[in-house]
């Protein structure tokens, strides 16, 4: 299978190429340039892998929650791509790519999502390798974070960065520990899409939506009661 990935809904701009059971990958995190760098990405690794578009099997996206721009964006480009070369399209979770990344078998992650809020989902990792959520994703405050049960759950992404206190304080001692500076990988939505593609879960390039989470970004944040 060939297949290509893309995540520009983080200040992560990342792009992968899965060919059989290797991935390739670019990625580099910096706020600002995400359209112009997503592009020349891919190209880049299509040229290394001396493939053409035309040869690539389907195409995966991460379709957020994350960034309102970097979301578009990622739509955008995934959209642009698939009805050029009439690809079938992967919407994959920003959060679950996330989770996927931070290699930890019980992932809490959370994305920044400003305005006092995280971007929320609990991910376990099965047999297979690839990980499932565990509830549903959300956004919410921090001090409100759906409670899980079990222990030693590993905090990743922009959230734990900015509500580290209030996540722990919440969340009790069942994190093991946290890394701020992790994001979603497009190797990681490679993977993801991949095992996608194999459940026949491809959708036409026009059903290939964002998932924003909050729809109103200038709405206040409801205070935990």
């Amino acid at each position: 299978m060939k297949l290509l990935a893309l995540d520009t809904s983080t200040e992560a701009c990342s792009a992968a190429l899965l060919v059989a059971d290797h991935i390739h990958e670019r990625f580099v995190v910096t706020p600002q340039g995400h359209s112009d760098l997503i592009l020349s990405m891919l190209e880049a690794l299509l040229a290394e892998a001396d493939i053409s578009l035309n040869a690539v099997d389907a195409l995966a996206f991460g379709q957020g929650p994350g960034s309102f721009t970097g979301v578009r964006i990622g739509v955008g480009v995934a959209q642009g791509i698939a009805f050029a070369h009439d690809l079938p399209v992967l919407p994959v979770s920003s959060l679950a790519a996330l989770a996927q990344s931070c290699g930890a078998k019980k992932v809490l992650a959370a994305i920044d999502a400003r305005m006092g809020e995280v971007y929320w989902g609990a991910y376990e990792r099965g047999a297979d390798g690839l990980v499932k959520l565990a509830g549903v994703e959300q956004v919410c405050a921090p001090e409100v974070v759906p409670l899980v049960a079990g222990e030693r759950w590993f905090g990743a992404g922009t959230g734990w960065g900015a509500y580290k206190d209030k996540l722990c304080e919440r969340l009790g001692g069942i994190v093991a520990g946290w890394e701020a500076e992790c994001y979603p990988r497009a190797s990681a939505t490679a993977q993801l899409g991949a095992a996608a593609f194999a459940r026949n879960e491809a959708v036409m390039a026009e059903q290939a939506l964002p998932v924003y989470l909050r729809n109103n970004v200038a709405k206040k944040p409801v205070k935990p009661v």
